[in-house]
């Protein structure tokens, strides 16, 4: 069995040896200069190694690219939410407090839909609760706005569970193909053998560095979610409270001021 293995990757070697990624010339070792390294390694390995590496490569730039993305868009929120508090809730009702918000705001399309519903609940046929038909609007607001901050997490769980094992598979490719090579070659000596070997190692190695980070920024932009979920339920909350009470509730912190006390009597002369 383990001939057929050999045999096969032998003749995969001499079918695939024209075909590659690289230039030639960087595949050729100029004296003096180490043999062993990233390059020689894809060299050694051929398409198959050179396509895991690419494979690998499109994941870490995927995984760059929906951080620094999702990274703008929870900011963008963020900073509508202190928008929010600092002008919204001061308007006399909920019309004027959304010519306040930005046009493409989060907060702005949850208040939207909630009095686009309120003018909706009366047009019903089939009598239905206005708070229920109010509370279903809303949710169905913040959970496509989540929806739209939870795209892209998927393909980094994808990377940080799969790039470590496309390495390997790449060290495997490797090695099979260095060990093959030096069993062809009828040198089996330790200088011979534990360089290639250990080069092909090097396709586990970028795997690792591909995936931890793709983990890290998972967790990382996952919680920075769930923080602003919790924030839109509340502010959703307080929208169908105004709503159903016709502006006259409002959250604490959009009560007004209260007055400065009274300075204290004078003393009374003897």
């Amino acid at each position: 069995m383990f001939n057929l293995i050999a045999n096969a990757a032998a003749a995969a070697g001499s079918h695939d040896a024209g075909l590659t990624l690289m230039p030639a010339s960087m595949c050729v070792t100029s004296e003096g200069e180490s043999p062993y390294g990233l390059v020689p390694a894809l060299c050694e390995g051929g398409i198959v190694s050179q396509l895991t590496f690419l494979v690998l490569l499109i994941m870490f730039v995927g995984t760059l690219y929906i951080l620094f993305t999702k990274l703008f868009e929870q900011n963008k929120v963020i900073s509508q939410g202190k928008t929010v508090d600092a002008n919204f809730w001061r308007a006399p009702t909920l019309a004027d407090g959304v010519a306040k918000l930005e046009k493409n705001s989060a907060y702005r399309q949850v208040v939207e839909d909630g009095l686009r519903a309120s003018e909706q609940h009366n047009k019903l046929t089939d009598p239905v609760e206005a708070h229920d038909w109010m509370h279903g609007t809303l949710e169905r607001s913040q959970n496509h706005i989540n929806s739209k901050l939870n795209g892209g997490l998927a393909f980094l769980a994808t990377v940080g569970s799969t790039a470590p094992f496309v390495g390997l598979f790449g060290t495997v490719i490797g090695i099979l193909r260095a060990l093959v090579k030096i069993g062809a070659s009828g040198q089996a000596s330790i200088d011979t053998v534990a360089g290639p070997v250990g080069e092909a190692l090097i396709m586990t190695a970028i795997g690792l560095i591909v995936a931890v980070p793709a983990v890290l920024a998972f967790n990382w932009l996952q919680s920075r979610n769930k923080s602003i979920a919790r924030r839109l339920s509340t502010f959703s909350n307080d929208v169908l409270g105004s709503i159903m009470s016709n502006g006259q509730v409002k959250p604490a912190a959009a009560a007004a001021p209260a007055k400065p006390a009274a300075p204290a009597a004078a003393p009374k002369k003897a």
